[in-house]
């Protein structure tokens, strides 16, 4: 009797250690694939935040070294070389991320809030025109509206002229170039948060609408003690994502203007540039690679603090945690 159990424990245990062999069969293209395109480059981004490796320390004549925190030194120290350059450039990061964020939102919401109404007739004609600016590859859409806000030929100038207003230099002044970022990023985003907020809506039970209308309660009553509160909640964690992601949007600066125009005092970035066109900048422009390693760390950390600092103070996770 025993000899049997053994006998029949035997092909269960070789049964279940191939069954594990195989589920890491399947996830090592993955795994694979994060080990080589996340992983081993932040560990060498951090390596070489430590070091002096730039144009002058990388061969064999002028060999790179460990510097310790010199790089983060000179990027937060009052007394480093590129701190105003870095506060600078981190308050229009800041600012950029933020407004977009918001416009975005808002723009989203109040879209949704209109395609949600039953009475709309064709609702899901506009839904869909409305999500082709999201449905289009960004570098595309960013480099035609480079073409049109361009001052000399472009559509839009063309247009304010024709209707007797002045023409907007915006891609050769800060104020234009920093106005049209975010025209151009609202364009490219609001599909994004109406799509969010149209799931957050359609998430509601109707019922509780019919038991406010019953209790007398108006349309403004119901989306501003009903409809609000409830979305909100649904949508805060994708707002904060989305806030995440304009900290660290490429893209769109770098396509539409390249951070210019630049700036007067340093040749190290211009006067729209984010923190991650920066580290662009001064990796394949200048080769300062040790300062964009060290850079890029900071901006790592800044990410997840103020995002955690939303989750935290927003309460967004808080259903979650529990």
């Amino acid at each position: 009797m025993a000899s049997q159990v053994v006998t029949r424990a035997i092909p269960r245990a070789v049964h279940k250690r191939f069954s594990n062999r195989t589920a890491y069969l399947f996830l090592s293209p993955a795994l694979i694939t994060i080990a080589l395109l996340t992983v081993f480059p932040l560990i060498y981004t951090v390596i070489i935040s430590f070091t002096n490796y730039n144009l002058y320390h990388s061969s064999a004549d002028r060999p790179w070294s460990f510097v310790g925190f010199t790089n983060f030194i000179d990027l937060l120290s009052p007394d480093g070389i590129f701190v105003s350059l870095f506060f600078s450039v981190f308050a229009w990061t800041l600012i950029f991320a933020l407004l977009t964020t918001v416009l975005n939102y808002l723009t989203g919401l109040i879209l949704a809030i209109v395609l949600n109404n039953p009475r709309i007739r064709e609702r899901a004609i506009y839904r869909t025109l409305l999500i082709v600016p999201y449905a289009l590859p960004n570098s595309i859409t960013v480099l035609v509206w480079q073409g049109l806000l361009n001052k000399s030929f472009g559509a839009i100038d063309t247009l304010l002229t024709t209707i007797g207003l002045p023409a907007v230099d915006w891609l050769n002044d800060t104020t234009g170039t920093q106005a049209a970022l975010l025209m151009v990023n609202l364009w490219l985003s609001f599909p994004f948060q109406m799509i969010i907020c149209l799931g957050g809506l359609q998430a509601i039970p109707r019922d509780v609408y019919e038991a406010a209308s019953v209790d007398g309660a108006t349309a403004w009553q119901r989306l501003r003690i009903i409809t609000m509160p409830i979305l909100f909640r649904i949508t805060l964690p994708a707002a904060i994502l989305a806030f995440t992601f304009q900290l660290t949007n490429f893209g769109i600066v770098y396509l539409l203007n390249k951070g210019n125009p630049p700036r007067a005092d340093t040749p190290f970035a211009g006067t729209t540039d984010t923190l991650i066109t920066f580290i662009y900048k001064l990796t394949l422009n200048f080769y300062r690679w040790d300062k964009a390693a060290a850079l890029a760390i900071i901006v790592f950390a800044i990410t997840v603090a103020l995002s955690l600092i939303g989750f935290r103070v927003t309460g967004a996770l808080k259903e979650i945690e529990a």
